[in-house]
């Protein structure tokens, strides 16, 4: 088992790892739209706080030479379920072509308020 670190992610909040490398798979952590230069929230609606909290997973990601193009599933937590349409646009213009498994959940507080916590499976080659 490996620990996976990004400066270019936000850092833990708690005592867990942003990913975890087990075998062939890579768990990430759930990232939230916290901008790392800043620590700070991205302000706005659910479009921006997808946009970001997915560039976070990506730079995850990165630190293990991986990219989104690499996850096999993903986890969606959404504060409020009216916000799946905007969430689900952002999401497939990221994502594009690639789909990834994925479950999407209704969660009644997340970390900080955000409005989005996203977490992913990746599989290494």
């Amino acid at each position: 088992m490996k620990k996976i670190y990004s400066d270019e992610a936000p850092k833990a909040i708690g005592p867990y790892s942003q990913a975890i490398r087990s075998g062939s798979l890579v768990f990430c952590s759930g990232q939230t739209p916290i901008v790392p230069d800043t620590n700070k929230m991205v302000d706005g609606e659910i479009g921006p706080q997808t946009r970001q909290a997915l560039m976070n997973l990506s730079a995850v990601l990165k630190a293990e030479g991986l990219s989104l193009a690499d996850v096999v599933k993903t986890t969606v937590f959404l504060k409020n379920f009216r916000d799946f349409p905007a969430m689900n646009a952002v999401y497939a213009e990221v994502f594009g072509e690639h789909q990834p498994a994925r479950s999407t959940v209704e969660v009644s507080r997340l970390p900080l308020d955000a409005l989005v916590e996203i977490e992913c499976v990746a599989e290494t080659n």
